[in-house]
């Protein structure tokens, strides 16, 4: 019975270390982009009106990863061949509403893994009046992908999604919180300037990457991602920066020679 159950934890800890090799990239970093916001019901959707087409696009690009939507992971899984795959497995409320603190899982962590998912994505709501079911159904969540060998990549926002003036603190805390609650990896904001962000990556024993969140017009969108990288993040989740992009292969190119070529620096 010991062996046979040594076994089945054998088995599941392979199945997790391959799905991650098909996330990351050989050096630890990735560069994972996001197609799963129509599901939030938004307009002016750029190259995700042609989801076929942009996949195409970015993983000649050389981007690592897709974040999608079950509907998107059914229909255009030729499209996503080699690329890694990540399912939203959370949502309900939508821009027409716009209570987006309502958020709640969706389906299986098991369906996921029937649509050749690699991992599975939720957010941890810190900090709102959702903060205790949200943080319940990540670890919830997390013990799904642990029987099943998936990987779990939880969302953690501070404040919930509008939130916008957030502290080192707070970022910290939250990727502490969503790494003791079992997730593999931790996506959530950047804040430089990169000696302050190393304090998250440093106080959380998971691989942190970075969401670009809303479309920049700043100038400085890149600048930020390749000081996240010298705090030693492991790589980027990004949607909107690249698929309201009017040249989103463009971008994604751009992304992958910072994730993967800038090298890491430690405290």
């Amino acid at each position: 019975m010991t062996n046979s159950l040594n076994s089945g934890h054998t088995q599941l800890a392979a199945g997790k270390t391959i799905r991650l090799g098909r996330i990351m990239g050989p050096d630890g970093h990735t560069v994972i982009v996001a197609l799963d916001h129509g599901v939030s019901g938004i307009r002016e959707l750029g190259a995700l009106a042609q989801p076929e087409k942009f996949i195409a696009e970015i993983s000649l690009a050389g981007a690592d990863c897709v974040l999608v939507t079950p509907g998107s992971a059914r229909r255009f899984a030729p499209a996503i061949g080699r690329l890694g795959m990540i399912i939203r497995i959370d949502g309900g409320p939508t821009s027409a509403t716009g209570r987006w603190n309502n958020i709640r899982p969706m389906m299986e962590v098991e369906d996921a893994q029937k649509l050749g998912a690699d991992g599975v994505v939720v957010m941890g709501l810190i900090g709102t009046e959702a903060e205790e079911e949200s943080l319940r159904y990540v670890a919830s969540i997390a013990a799904e992908c642990d029987r099943l060998g998936m990987v779990l990549i939880a969302e953690m926002l501070p404040g919930g999604l509008t939130a916008t003036e957030l502290s080192i603190d707070q970022l910290a805390v939250a990727a502490h919180v969503g790494a003791e609650l079992g997730a593999d990896i931790i996506k959530l904001p950047y804040r430089g300037p990169p000696d302050q962000f190393r304090i998250v990556t440093s106080n959380c024993y998971r691989p942190v990457v970075v969401l670009g969140g809303p479309k920049r017009e700043d100038g400085n969108f890149l600048d930020d991602l390749a000081g996240a990288m010298e705090a030693n993040a492991a790589g980027v989740a990004i949607g909107r920066n690249i698929w309201s992009d009017p040249e989103p292969g463009n971008i994604t190119s751009q992304l992958v020679n910072i994730v993967h070529d800038t090298p890491s620096k430690s405290t």
